[in-house]
């Protein structure tokens, strides 16, 4: 029986995988294997190919089990674990009555905690890359960060970078500048944590502020993140304040280039899909935000088929990647697959690309993850194909992003180095970080002043009994 100690070679020598099935951007193949050493894949194609490739070696079978990239969370929260369902049934913008108040109150060591459950969080649920947008804690980057590498989870991690409130003038404007050229420069070398700049919303900061990140981010090749068009009050506020919508604003400027990243993105106007896709920026298609939160549905389709580079976004709603391809599957048949008659809305492949390579690419890290293929990073699944879900199996991709379970996940490595086995750490103390959690959030959260429009759940129901 396969064990954690089979995937961990003692010698520090190649690891060598045969699974069932190996997904690659064209699909499963069959007979295929993987070797990995040095935090890379190093050799993937036939299994007697790569046997060859390294003689007396021997290869780990693994029968009924899929070889898969990690999957790729193109936009998230890190430090906002501490209040998941404070958000449920709430109206929209809850990032002024629920998130700000609580991100605000966390110092490092709490940042450092919410992160770090969040980032397992994520990893249970086949997520081996996150991009976090950015936290409001005034010292919880740093603690993010750790969060990252103790977990061993890969992080774009953003450093949030609004000027609407700076009264120093051009003194404050260079010093948030030069902090987020330290930022970019700090990690340039790191491992698993990719830095990147962030503005929460084109109204928070200024336009030459808005011009000059973006600029440092496409000089560095690294990301610039910001939430557009997330709901139509947000859409609303910025042409009462600027006489433009978001991403117009973000053209008008300078902003809108290919180093951008954009958040949710609905509300979309024919002409701002023209910007999209002549920009070159890329989008973070969040559809369990839509429906929790209220948002519109982006329509991702015509993203693709407008060659418009994009990812799938959890929001920090839960950190599940498989039910978060079938929550962008179903979106958009329910959005605009019914109303046109189209059946196949996607194909079921369009949103595995989505969750892995292409999500790699939307985040910048295209040449990095999100493929099994030799020189790439080694951030990949192993999945138990060997339930009644997948019997028979007819169509390996749709099958996934339709009946995959988060408990078929047995192995999640990153950089080569396995992180969890069977949902937990193989390295850390998942259960004393659980108890600390519930300790810290109880005191972090009480202190916050949230202001919330829904009560939980058993007291809404007794009001209406």
């Amino acid at each position: 029986m396969l064990s954690s100690s089979d995937l961990t070679p003692a010698d520090g020598g190649p690891l060598l995988l045969a699974p069932e099935w190996l997904m690659r951007p064209d699909g499963a193949q069959r007979g295929w294997a993987a070797a990995v050493q040095g935090g890379r894949f190093t050799h993937v194609g036939p299994r007697d190919e790569v046997q060859a490739a390294h003689p007396g070696r021997a290869m780990v079978d693994l029968p009924q089990q899929l070889l898969m990239p990690g999957l790729v969370d193109t936009h998230t929260h890190l430090t906002q674990a501490f209040g998941k369902s404070l958000a449920f049934g709430e109206p929209s913008e809850i990032f002024k009555r629920i998130w700000v108040p609580m991100e605000g109150v966390l110092d490092t060591h709490a940042a450092y905690l919410s992160a770090k459950l969040a980032a397992w969080e994520s990893l249970r649920g086949g997520f081996t890359t996150v991009v976090d947008a950015g936290t409001r804690s005034e010292e919880g980057l740093a603690g993010v960060a750790q969060a990252a590498r103790d977990t061993g989870i890969r992080c774009v991690l953003g450093l949030i970078c609004n000027d609407a409130h700076n009264t120093d003038g051009e003194t404050g404007a260079r010093r948030i500048l030069d902090r987020a050229a330290g930022f970019l420069a700090e990690y340039e070398h790191d491992p698993l944590v990719h830095p990147s700049l962030a503005i929460s919303i084109p109204e928070a900061a200024s336009d030459r502020m808005l011009h000059d990140v973006a600029a440092l981010t496409r000089e560095a090749g690294r990301r610039f993140q910001t939430h557009v068009n997330e709901h139509l009050a947000a859409v609303e506020r910025s042409l009462v304040a600027r006489g433009l919508r978001p991403i117009e604003l973000l053209h008008a400027v300078g902003a809108l280039n290919d180093s951008a990243l954009l958040a949710h993105a609905t509300l979309l106007t024919h002409r701002e899909f023209g910007l999209l896709r002549d920009s070159g920026a890329a989008v973070a298609y969040n559809p369990v935000a839509s429906a929790w939160k209220g948002n519109a549905v982006l329509d991702a389709g015509m993203l693709q088929l407008l060659g418009v580079p994009f990812g799938l976004g959890t929001d920090g709603t839960r950190a599940d990647g498989l039910r978060l391809m079938d929550a962008a599957e179903t979106a958009q048949r329910l959005t605009h697959g019914l109303a046109n008659g189209d059946s196949s809305c996607g194909g079921g492949w369009t949103w595995l690309d989505h969750g892995t390579h292409r999500g790699a690419e939307a985040a910048g890290l295209g040449t990095l993850t999100g493929r099994i293929e030799a020189g790439f990073a080694a951030d990949f699944l192993l999945l138990d194909l060997d339930v009644p879900e997948f019997l028979p199996s007819w169509d390996l991709s749709w099958e996934l992003v339709r009946f995959g379970n988060r408990d078929q996940i047995r192995a999640v490595f990153v950089n080569g180095t396995l992180r969890l086995w069977e949902g937990w750490p193989v390295d850390w103390d998942a259960r004393a970080l659980m108890r600390e959690v519930a300790e810290v959030a109880r005191r972090d959260v009480a202190r916050a002043p949230l202001q919330r429009v829904h009560a939980t759940a058993d007291a809404h129901r007794a009001a209406f009994t």
